[in-house]
């Protein structure tokens, strides 16, 4: 007979062990790898993010008006045909297999971009997408340079999927799995860490890389810049090949044992496995009331921090045009956030859920994204003299400009850092009371393509604006005004999930 864990708690820790690091000694073998895992596949999905942004917002005749029609023509049915390919590979193979076809499929997609990039130019529909220039209105001008930058516009997109479906659904589908409910309260703030960590790690390589002068003899670009691409995307091959590596090392030498990981609860996963289907998916959501609480989350953050996102970056790239400055200022920001989402995964994620509860922890997202919000769309709705005195004499643009980049740029930081921690922490641990079958295939569905309707949303919501408004700039007053609508249904739904999760946590004690 293996030998059985004991039943750990935090109450045998000291006052800042239990803060910093609420781990028993036996429980490392199983956390560390985890840990390191949320490293690797978080800091890929920094790097891309940053990248993604770059490729698409400082192309010639791009900007960030390409972002909601991207996330709505091409990342909404690119989502779905994901999740139907989950769906379809879950259903006759193992999770672990699953999680190495999809990373390899991931990966190679990332090395065959890397050998048509220098052919770029000879890919692109130019004049198809200057004859769409004059016949449409300005108001299409994203749409035509989705069309006109496909090759980055297909990079965008898996990028984004590394994060949603590596990341998002197969990563912490695995850690809900075979993490116990004594054990998340512990172990999941500490899997923030390790993520957020990454970001700092990740913002640094990628400002290291894009550092560097043009190299003549290296063959490969036209540029330093199309080198930098391609240190950082051999980065991410290098850091997908390690995750394969250490997820299939904990598969066979951690789980294996019952101390770490009950068989029973493998084999009842592997028959949940086996109804798996798209339509099942959204029956799930459809069916649970609980479900549909956890759903109404996502979709609130992700259309908030969409709407939010694409008039910051506007104005980012208004002031960085040139695409390694842009890549540069928007690296730094990515490692400003992560130091400040590891402090907060350090002593705020975990400690507040055992402290303020569950339903207290969840709202401190929303409450955090009205206020910085406020202080993002405020310099819009200001007059321009009061905009000037307050830059030092500044007119026009040049008043505004730095005070809504510099605005924005701490919204999105104090923003990311409450996701990072309190928001994923807590949406993460409303799955643990589920049944096996509700957790897998609700997740899936939440995770692969309710993510996606909120992104899409509010991308929708920003092309029917920039018709009516012309520019990104003079629609921000009207986002804010769908922001705080979005923010206040978020909130309901966290009360009323917060009550049925207590109970069902409640009822396996």
């Amino acid at each position: 007979m293996p030998e059985s864990a004991p039943n750990p708690t935090s109450d045998s820790f000291s006052t800042w062990r239990r803060i910093l690091w609420p781990v028993h000694r036996h429980e490392m073998r199983k956390l560390l790898p985890i840990l390191f895992l949320f490293f690797l596949v978080t800091f890929n999905y920094n790097v891309l993010r940053i990248m993604k942004d770059t490729l698409v917002v400082t192309a010639k005749m791009s900007g960030a008006e390409i972002i909601p029609f991207i996330k709505v023509w091409a990342m909404f049915p690119s989502a779905v045909v994901m999740t139907a390919l989950f769906s379809f590979l879950s259903n006759r193979y193992r999770k672990e297999t699953v999680f190495y076809a999809l990373v390899a499929i991931f990966a190679g997609y990332f090395a065959l971009f890397l050998v048509l990039l220098p052919v770029q130019e000879h890919l692109q529909p130019q004049t198809s997408a200057d004859w769409l220039a004059r016949v449409l209105p300005s108001g299409f001008a994203g749409l035509i340079a989705m069309y006109r930058y496909w090759l980055f516009t297909l990079f965008y997109v898996m990028s984004e999927l590394w994060g949603s479906v590596i990341h998002g659904t197969l990563l912490w589908g695995f850690a809900n799995q075979v993490t116990r409910l004594h054990e998340a309260k512990r172990f999941y703030g500490l899997y923030v860490v390790g993520a957020n960590v990454s970001g700092v790690v990740a913002g640094q390589v990628s400002i290291a890389l894009c550092s560097n002068p043009f190299y003549p003899r290296l063959p490969y670009g036209k540029t330093a810049w199309d080198q930098s691409i391609l240190f950082i995307l051999l980065s991410v091959l290098a850091a997908a090949g390690i995750a394969i590596g250490l997820f299939r090392w904990t598969v066979n030498h951690v789980l294996t044992d019952q101390r770490y990981y009950d068989p029973r609860d493998a084999h009842e996963e592997r028959e949940a496995q086996g109804k798996i289907s798209l339509i099942d998916n959204f029956s799930y959501l459809l069916r649970s009331r609980y479900l549909l609480y956890i759903a109404v989350i996502v979709l609130g953050y992700n259309i908030v921090i969409n709407l939010t996102e694409v008039v910051w970056k506007h104005e980012v790239k208004l002031l960085y045009p040139n695409p390694q400055h842009y890549n540069l200022y928007m690296n730094q920001v990515s490692s400003i956030l992560g130091v400040l989402a590891t402090l907060s995964a350090v002593f705020l994620a975990g400690n507040a859920i055992r402290v303020l509860g569950w339903t207290l922890t969840a709202l401190l997202t929303p409450l955090l994204l009205f206020l910085t919000s406020l202080g993002f769309f405020g310099p819009f709705l200001l007059p321009a003299g009061m905009l000037s005195g307050l830059s030092g004499g500044l007119s026009g643009s040049l008043a505004a400009l730095p005070l809504i980049v510099f605005f924005g740029t701490l919204q999105n930081c104090l923003a990311r850092t409450a996701k990072y921690t309190v928001f994923d922490a807590t949406k993460e641990m409303a799955f643990v009371p589920l049944p096996a079958d509700m957790k897998l295939n609700g997740k899936a569905a939440i995770d692969g393509v309710g993510s996606r309707l909120g992104k899409s949303g509010g991308s929708v919501i920003h092309q029917g604006l920039l018709l009516l408004c012309g520019t990104l700039s003079a629609s921000a007053p009207w986002v804010g005004l769908f922001i705080v609508i979005t923010l206040l249904g978020w909130m309901w739904a966290v009360r009323a999930l917060g009550v049925e999760f207590a109970a069902r946590s409640q009822a396996q004690r």
